[in-house]
């Protein structure tokens, strides 16, 4: 039950940290009345807050690694959690161990870079590998769930 829950928070987390943390940065000044922060310091935020969702990850990362290897091992997977569980930890690992290092990295360099045709190919990477993970977590989730149900 512990590992549903888990997987249930870090997709809860993901789909929040995407559909209303980032849109509410990055139009902050709709809510402030005017443009305080520009788009390099609104990023530089949202840039924390995924690097704190990344510790999140990489802990259910390791969590999915170990439970579905232990599952996998007495006999009790099929192909598609094997699939799910696979893109979990490939997906997570690619967000949490290179976009957001090389994000930041490139934000180190300072606002010009970040409007660069090679930031916002990363950038846009990202996001799709983000929502890579998001949907295979939700996969993952309701595959368990189903199990836990029978």
């Amino acid at each position: 039950m512990a590992y549903i829950v888990l997987l249930g928070g870090v997709f809860g987390a993901s789909i929040y940290a995407g559909a209303v943390v980032a849109p509410t940065i990055f139009h902050s000044e709709t809510l402030l009345g005017g443009e305080i922060l520009s788009n390099y310091q609104e990023g530089l935020i949202m840039t924390v807050n995924f690097q704190k969702l990344g510790f999140i990850v990489n802990f259910m990362v390791f969590f999915v690694l170990f439970y579905e290897a232990i599952k996998w091992k007495n006999f009790e997977s099929d192909r598609w959690v094997l699939m799910a569980s696979f893109l979990v930890i490939s997906s997570g690992l690619l967000f949490s161990s290179f976009y957001i290092p090389d994000i930041v990295q490139m934000q180190l360099q300072g606002e010009a870079i970040t409007s660069s045709e090679t930031f916002k190919n990363v950038h846009f990477a990202s996001e799709l590998d983000f929502k890579l993970f998001a949907f295979s977590t939700l996969a993952l989730l309701i595959l368990n769930l189903k199990k836990a149900l029978r």
